[in-house]
Parts: structure tokens; sequence; C-alpha cells
């Protein structure tokens, strides 16, 4: 019986922002904060454009992707995820 997939509470591009903030605040990572996650709280919106860039790299699915799904539905789920964050602005 096949599950259901769980649906994120934030939009792909705070997701997005909130990893790169937190790899580059996070002692675990590149920056020297011991425990990186208000100031991910505080900063995110600093990473919002970059992980629009992300996004945008994304609209290309690799072989491997290819070979696994579906092209059309990765194609219109990413161009969604972009066109909703560029809607709001």
């Amino acid at each position: 019986m096949p599950t259901e997939l769980d649906r994120a509470v934030t939009s792909p591009v705070e997701r997005v922002a909130r990893v790169l903030a937190g790899h580059a605040l996070s002692q675990n990572a590149e920056g020297d904060v011991q425990s990186a996650g208000e100031a991910v709280d505080a900063l995110w919106g600093e990473y919002a454009d970059a992980a629009l860039a992300v996004l945008k790299t994304l609209r290309e699915p690799s072989a491997a992707m290819l070979a696994v799904g579906d092209a059309e539905v990765w194609d219109r789920m990413i161009r969604a995820a972009i066109e909703d964050e560029t809607i709001a602005d």
C-alpha cells in the first residue's frame, strides 16, 4: 500500500535558504556558530535570492533523475515553486 508523502509547510525557497544559511553559519559546516538555529531563523531571508537561483538550476533534471521519474512532472513542480516565489515578490 503506497504511503502519503509528507507535505512541507514552508516554501521551497525558504527551505533551501534555511539550509544555505545554516551551512554558512553553523560550526558543523563553514560557520562558527555553535547552535545556529536562532541565527538561521533571523537571517534565512538574506539567502532567498541564492535559494531561488538553486531552484532555477534544478529545472533541468540529470540523467539519473530522468531514469527514475517523469520529466514533465518534475518541470511543472520546479516551475511552480519558482513562480510561487516570484509572484509573491
